[in-house]
């Protein structure tokens, strides 16, 4: 892991970085790690303290589904992993075509998977704080790595697209056989609850550590095989994206006509195998992947073809850090400093105003923090 300094004009996040970079691509990652990095608690806060419907609502969104289900913070996750894989075609597909040895960029790759696990590893378990046997190995970095991984190492090797979109439907229709037909000691074949199911079961066997929730790991090894095709179909859409041959409008149309068609046989599969992001269903791989397809789609018409940039500024800055925001956290104290900045003006107001105030004076430390190294070219490169 290095920094890009000013002498570096490309950044990169969990991925290389594209030669020819599309500015929606990078303001869209803003806007997804705008709600990781704490972007939901203005729809809490409001909620909260309010009792707004309207903002009851937004907030309900911003959960997690408890099991089966989807609702719009269960796709903020896969649309990061999604759109690490629309850059793959500008990186990995530029440098082949220059000629880039296959097998060298296979090999960082690798590496760069490796490096998102082991982070993962630390951001969930710090440096020093537990032994080996407690600590837990599954992480959302590292989910991004292996997967995106795995389904670049596919890009680099099978050259046939259409053999990738038969990948892509294979991994997708093996997972769904193996989760429904495989028994579980104790449970039978097809248990899709958090006790039974066959991907908690194998990442008990298998992976070391402790689980997230003691039985089940929702970022297990398993459930790593579906991720692939949250990374694959985002490769899709950069492919397309990547093509000259193709009318700026028509690629609009394909990608909005492929979301659709993702969210609708997502939506009719979930009537045999449940969209749930805990177990990465096939389902829910479909029902995400067609809600940042569809995300990409509006992005891309109002940034890239209507050339309407100026208010995607406020994102690309958080898209161009992403992964380092993520990370900083663990590290700098960002809820001290606004508390140090902003409560003495905050508390001439009433307590709504001060909960709102509190979670965006957080959230403009985080940006301003990203803007200073914004300016100064500086970059996490993983």
């Amino acid at each position: 892991m290095q920094s890009v300094t000013a002498s570096s004009t490309e950044p990169a996040l969990a991925q290389p970085a594209p030669v020819r970079r599309l500015l929606s691509l990078d303001a869209l990652r803003g806007f997804d790690m705008f709600w990781i990095m704490g972007g939901e608690e203005i729809f809490h806060v409001l909620a909260k303290t309010t009792g707004w419907t309207w903002a009851a609502v937004l907030a309900d969104q911003f959960t997690h589904a408890s099991w089966n289900g989807f609702r719009a913070y269960d796709c903020i996750f896969p649309l990061f992993l999604f759109l690490a894989g629309v850059s793959t075609p500008f990186s990995l597909g530029s440098r082949l075509a220059k000629g880039d040895d296959r097998s060298l960029l296979a090999r960082k790759v690798v590496t760069r998977g490796l490096v998102l696990v082991l982070l993962g590893i630390v951001y969930n378990n710090g440096l020093f704080e537990r032994s080996f046997a407690d600590m837990r190995y599954g992480s959302v970095l590292g989910r991004i790595g292996l997967a995106g991984m795995f389904a670049q190492l596919i890009y680099l090797y099978v050259r046939n697209e259409r053999a990738r979109y038969a990948i892509f439907a294979a991994i997708l229709l093996s997972y769904w056989a193996a989760m429904t037909l495989i028994p579980v000691p104790g449970f039978g074949a097809g248990n899709l609850t958090m006790e039974g199911n066959l991907a908690g079961y194998i990442d008990r066997l298998l992976m070391p550590g402790r689980l997230h929730r003691v039985i089940h790991d929702p970022e297990g090894l398993f459930s790593t095989l579906p991720a692939i095709g949250t990374g694959l179909l985002g490769i899709f859409a950069g492919s397309l994206l990547r093509r000259h041959n193709i009318s700026d409008g028509r690629k609009l149309q394909w990608l909005m006509i492929t979301g659709i068609a993702c969210l609708s046989v997502g939506w009719v599969w979930n009537l045999v195998f449940p969209v749930n992001k805990n177990l990465w269903t096939s389902s829910f791989v479909l029902v995400a992947g067609g809600w940042s397809l569809l995300i990409l789609s509006l992005f891309y018409w109002i940034i890239d073809l209507k050339n309407w940039r100026q208010w995607a500024f406020f994102f690309v800055v958080i898209g161009m850090n992403s992964i380092l925001i993520y990370l900083a956290g663990e590290v700098i104290d960002f809820e001290h400093a606004a508390h140090y900045l902003f409560s003495g003006f905050l508390s001439f107001f009433s307590e709504p105003v001060r909960a709102l105030g509190a979670v965006i004076g957080f959230l403009a430390v985080k940006w301003l923090f990203l803007y200073f190294l914004y300016k100064k070219k500086v970059f996490l490169r993983v």
